[in-house]
């Protein structure tokens, strides 16, 4: 579900009022700069209405203009009471001190009428502007508290670290097998090779269930089942007498021969003759033979854990920080609060059984060897005291059943 960022509106609401009551403020007429006068009200209005009389501070001479009297002001300073003779009124009232209006007389209540309207529209503004940005604000960091509860960096961390040793030894033992399978590859296939050239080609017609015409195959010089697997299907489709199909039978019955060779031909390691070949086979064997079966079951005990680490760290990547999580959608952040509560189980784990301590070890002793061994004497040594181990190792490592020889 994608997140709506409600309050991240409110709150933008709220600064867009606020800046308005503030232009509004701003746009408002400013009044000028007044002086008061004494005004005689010649006749006055119920309603105030009234024409007045004043001298004009500036030039120094009587005018007489319309006003709009304070109706409201003391009966006694209206007329007739406040002068019986003459039956005029007494007010004041103001001028206007600068501009192109000046002496002018100006009216506050006339001018004020649309000023305050504006001042009144701007404090409202503004109240409304302020409480949205609140609510904004205060709800926004609540809804934030709520949603990054769960971020816990430090388990990630902790859980990457748990992971990156896990793959690594995994990586170490696997590393470790095929140093052993590139020096046993060579010196099987050769020894295959040389079985397969000791076995007549007439011997195919076993295993192909039906007749060959092995006469006609050995008049062409094809005489060993390694010869078949040399020639091809092409070049025996050549030979008189033969043809492609028979030929195409004729390599599949080789092929299935060698495969049964290869099954049963054994790779010998004599102390006795060592070479270079048989002697990088042995100290690679001696890595394992040191740390077998120990190094075997933490490296499958690290494959496993690497592989249920990973999607909870892809699951609980948002819980490593507050701005992942913030940008998280609600079900990732679920995902996150509950992969980080399954790595803290597992990392509980790996602590009490000290198992990040058994892989930094595993992978120490799986890369001693090779290089702690160039000559490959103590390697030979060591074989011949456990050879039984070293060649119950080799069939296990290669997968084929291989005798003791040697």
């Amino acid at each position: 579900m994608r997140h709506v960022p409600f309050f991240r509106w409110v709150l933008a609401l709220g600064l867009v009022l606020i800046a308005c009551s503030v232009g509004l403020y701003m746009a408002a007429p400013g009044y000028p700069e007044l002086r008061q006068v004494d005004l005689t009200v010649i006749n006055e209005k119920p309603d105030g209405a009234c024409t007045v009389r004043w001298t004009d501070p500036f030039e120094h001479r009587e005018r007489e203009e319309p006003y709009l009297c304070d109706a409201e002001r003391d009966p006694i300073l209206k007329a007739p009471n406040y002068d019986p003779i003459s039956g005029h009124g007494w007010d004041t009232g103001f001028v206007v001190a600068e501009g192109s209006d000046k002496g002018e007389l100006h009216s506050l209540d006339e001018e004020g009428e649309g000023t305050d309207g504006r001042i009144e529209l701007s404090d409202t503004l503004v109240a409304v502007g302020l409480l949205l940005t609140v609510i904004g604000v205060v709800g926004g960091n609540i809804r934030s508290l709520f949603r990054v509860i769960g971020v816990n960096p430090e388990v990630i961390r902790r859980a990457r670290r748990l992971s990156e040793a896990a793959a690594l030894v995994a990586q170490d033992h696997r590393r470790a097998v095929e140093t052993v399978r590139k020096a046993w590859a060579p010196l099987h296939r050769e020894l295959v090779s040389e079985e397969l050239d000791r076995i007549p080609v007439a011997r195919l017609q076993d295993v192909a269930g039906g007749r060959l015409p092995t006469e006609e195959l050995e008049k062409g010089g094809v005489r060993t089942v390694h010869d078949v697997l040399d020639a091809g299907v092409w070049s025996l489709g050549q030979v008189p007498g033969v043809g492609r199909r028979t030929a195409a039978k004729a390599v599949a019955a080789a092929r299935r021969t060698a495969d049964d060779v290869s099954e049963i031909v054994a790779v010998g390691m004599d102390a006795d003759r060592p070479e270079p070949r048989t002697t990088a086979l042995v100290v690679a064997l001696r890595v394992l033979v040191e740390a077998w079966p120990r190094a075997r079951n933490v490296a499958e005990a690290g494959r496993e854990l690497a592989a249920r680490l990973e999607p909870l760290l892809t699951d609980a990547a948002p819980a490593s920080g507050w701005k992942q999580m913030l940008d998280a959608g609600q079900e990732q952040r679920w995902r996150a609060r509950v992969a980080v509560a399954e790595l803290r189980l597992l990392l509980d784990k790996a602590e009490r059984q000290s198992i990040t301590q058994q892989f930094a070890q595993t992978s120490v002793d799986l890369l001693r060897g090779p290089d702690n061994d160039p000559t490959g004497l103590s390697a030979w040594v060591d074989f011949e005291t456990r050879s039984a181990e070293y060649y119950s190792l080799l069939t296990e490592v290669t997968d084929h059943s291989l005798s003791s020889a040697g």
